[in-house]
């Protein structure tokens, strides 16, 4: 008996849930960022992104039950071509990030980057919306559900981070009392302390905190993070460039090889964690509204 394209993607969660294991603190960033974009969808988004997600009793109709797929599969044979696409590197101490410059893979492929990988399913998404004849050429649940984890991606400072420390997964740091790297730093260690310290170990707590957030403290600065230039649907390379200069001012600042970083770092790196996943919530949700939006457009046309 044959699949269907939902029910196979929903195979391929269960697997990988099983292959790596319990959930884990990144897992728990990405869910955040997507469970934000959630509070924020237009009704014709609701409809639309439930559609497509896959018929998994796990995900219940959730997209942020499934943020974290891109990196579940990226260790399997048939998906480490997306490896890449997690992504984008500047030349060491460059701090600003320019598109043609560093959006490649290992190999100097184009467009194979965090970036690259944005504007290309935001395209499928976008020209499905509008072309019905796109259905059969794009697998539009997997491009829903790695446009939402490479928005996650984008926002993380130190996935744009210098080549030639690989975004700080070379960079060797004692974080408190466990010996770790830079990246993890990011990824995972600042979200965990934070939920341990402040919200009692309760993810939905701290996403309520960031909500709470967004309707007072940064309710002026939403307006801004929605909007792109030149009326684009998506401007990744606006995210990348405030990343990177983020990781040069905040991640890589006190944080040389060896070091041990603890309070003082913490205390001062944890706004902007939660500023990142606040925006990159904020813009998926942006981004995905003007997609189907635009179908409603047609239709009304």
């Amino acid at each position: 008996m044959r699949l269907s394209l939902r029910q196979w993607v929903a195979s391929v969660l269960v697997l990988t849930q099983l292959v790596h294991g319990a959930l884990c603190w990144g897992k728990d960033g990405h869910y955040t960022v997507c469970k934000i974009a959630e509070g924020y969808f237009e009704e014709e988004t609701i409809a639309a992104v439930k559609k497509l997600l896959p018929e998994s009793s796990q995900g219940g109709g959730d997209l942020a039950s499934f943020c974290s797929w891109p990196d579940e599969i990226k260790h399997l044979s048939q998906w480490q071509w997306t490896s890449s696409l997690h992504y984008v590197n500047t030349p060491e101490y460059r701090c600003n990030y320019q598109y043609c410059r560093d959006c490649h893979d290992s190999h100097m492929q184009k467009d194979w980057c965090v970036t690259g990988a944005i504007f290309n399913y935001t395209r499928q998404l976008m020209s499905a919306s509008v072309n019905s004849e796109s259905l059969v050429h794009y697998n539009l649940t997997e491009a829903l559900m790695f446009l939402s984890h490479y928005m996650g991606d984008v926002h993380q400072p130190l996935h744009t981070g210098f080549r030639e420390d690989q975004g700080g997964n070379t960079i060797i740091v004692h974080w408190y009392n466990s010996k770790t790297n830079l990246h993890n730093v990011w990824d995972d260690l600042i979200i965990e302390s934070a939920l341990k310290q402040y919200y009692n170990s309760s993810l939905p707590v701290m996403i309520q905190a960031l909500q709470a957030k967004l309707m007072n403290g940064w309710s002026n600065d939403v307006p801004s993070w929605k909007s792109c230039q030149f009326n684009q649907t998506a401007c990744p390379n606006q995210y990348a460039s405030e990343s990177i200069d983020l990781a040069c001012k905040y991640a890589y600042r006190n944080a040389t090889p060896g070091t041990t970083i603890g309070d003082e770092y913490f205390l001062s790196r944890l706004p902007i964690v939660e500023k990142r996943l606040a925006q990159g919530g904020i813009r998926l949700a942006a981004i995905i509204n003007r997609i189907f939006s635009a179908k409603k457009k047609l239709a009304g046309a």
